[in-house]
């Protein structure tokens, strides 16, 4: 086959077979050279996370090297805040009776001796009737005495008469005595009841007062209520001291003795943790949480640490050999852990670790480094931040 065709008007007659050998190889050469257009050009890839540091900036840096110490893991157990039982108090009124007034509110400081309520009570006023009858008693007897000493002396009577009114005069002092200790059970003072002997007027009225000075945490008591010696109207508690209670698990128990240091945290203020020390260690494990309870007892000046507030104990466990680093050699990326490792005289490389808590300022390796391996402690943030600028470059 044959294509004609004309060219500046000569009529030239060319085989079809040319032609093709001549698209053919002009398509051989545009595939050729498609290859060369796309390929990237070789160059060495560099690792984001190895930084090759100047002289300069080689003297800021500190070089530590990896060895074992002695490590104490930290035992964290849950526990509550409490408060001191011996620095707590629940007051109640020591008759039977109606309230009448109520003066105590909640969260109010009050001091010892200071009146919460007052009760109206018909037991306090027949007590106070029993007392100053037998005081009378005992008057009349006194004088009956005098007047039989008086009749002895002068051969009137016989000195059994005498006797028999001595004998009536001691029974009525036991009489009056009794009758003084039971106003004294019912709550009157020494004082009020001299002074109830003195003027002979009985007040029914009983103050229900403080026995301890403190924050009045719960009332149990309204006006016109009828009360009993067994009701607690008020609790008081003095919670410039307060106590934490946790459960050791009682696979940990021998970890925890009388007297023994440890570390509170309070998530309710900000993770706060303070220190205090182990009051009292349970002797019995709980059956059905197999634990064993133990106090603390914990400063509390500035009353911001509330009962029943939630909290973590956290307890030093048993020494053990392990890897430590610093902990100011820690750098934190993207929530994880990660050191500097001289990989060279001046080359460092971002290594991630898994390590445990920080304990007197290093942190034991988990994972991530080798015994004698050398990390970077003072300027690893520097270094960090020339790692990430090259990684922008």
């Amino acid at each position: 086959m044959t294509i004609a065709f004309t060219l500046k008007g000569t009529r030239k007659i060319i085989p079809f077979a040319a032609i093709s050998l001549v698209v053919l190889g002009l398509a051989a050469c545009d595939s050729a050279k498609e290859p060369a257009a796309t390929q990237p050009a070789s160059s060495a890839v560099q690792d984001p996370n190895l930084v090759t540091v100047k002289a300069d900036l080689l003297k800021r840096l500190k070089i530590f090297t990896i060895g074992k110490d002695e490590v104490r893991d930290t035992l964290r157990v849950p526990g509550r805040v409490e408060v001191d039982e011996q620095r707590v108090a629940r007051i109640g009124a020591t008759v039977t009776g109606r309230i009448a007034q109520v003066h105590g509110i909640l969260g109010q400081d009050v001091t010892r001796g200071e009146v919460l309520a007052k009760v109206n009570s018909t037991e306090l006023a027949e007590a106070q009737l029993t007392f100053l009858k037998a005081l009378a008693q005992v008057e009349l007897q006194s004088r009956a005495v005098e007047r039989a000493k008086l009749l002895l002396s002068a051969d009137v009577i016989g000195s059994a008469e005498l006797q028999k009114r001595e004998n009536d005069l001691f029974s009525a002092q036991v009489e009056r005595l009794a009758a003084q200790d039971q106003l004294q059970l019912l709550g009157m003072s020494e004082s009020a009841v001299k002074e109830l002997a003195k003027r002979r007027d009985i007040n029914s009225v009983m103050p229900v007062t403080t026995t301890l000075s403190g924050t009045v945490i719960e009332r149990k008591v309204t006006q016109g209520q009828v009360v009993q010696p067994a009701d607690a109207l008020f609790t008081v508690a003095d919670l410039s001291h307060v106590w934490v209670v946790a459960e050791v698990p009682e696979q940990q128990a021998d970890l925890v003795r009388e007297g023994k240091e440890v570390e509170v945290e309070i998530p309710a203020l900000q993770d706060r943790r303070i220190m205090g020390r182990l009051i009292f260690v349970g002797d019995t494990v709980n059956p059905e949480t197999r634990t064993v309870m133990v106090r603390t007892d914990v400063s509390n000046p500035g009353r911001d640490i509330k009962p029943a507030m939630l909290a973590s104990m956290l307890i030093q466990g048993r020494p053990t050999a392990r890897l430590v680093v610093p902990a100011v050699a820690v750098v934190r990326e993207d929530n994880k852990d990660y050191v500097f490792v001289q990989t060279g005289q001046m080359q460092f490389r971002l290594t991630p670790v898994t390590l445990g808590v920080e304990s007197g300022g290093t942190r034991s390796v988990k994972s991530g480094l080798n015994e004698k391996d050398a990390v970077v402690t003072d300027g690893a943030f520097h270094l960090n931040n020339e790692r990430k600028r090259k990684e922008l470059e």
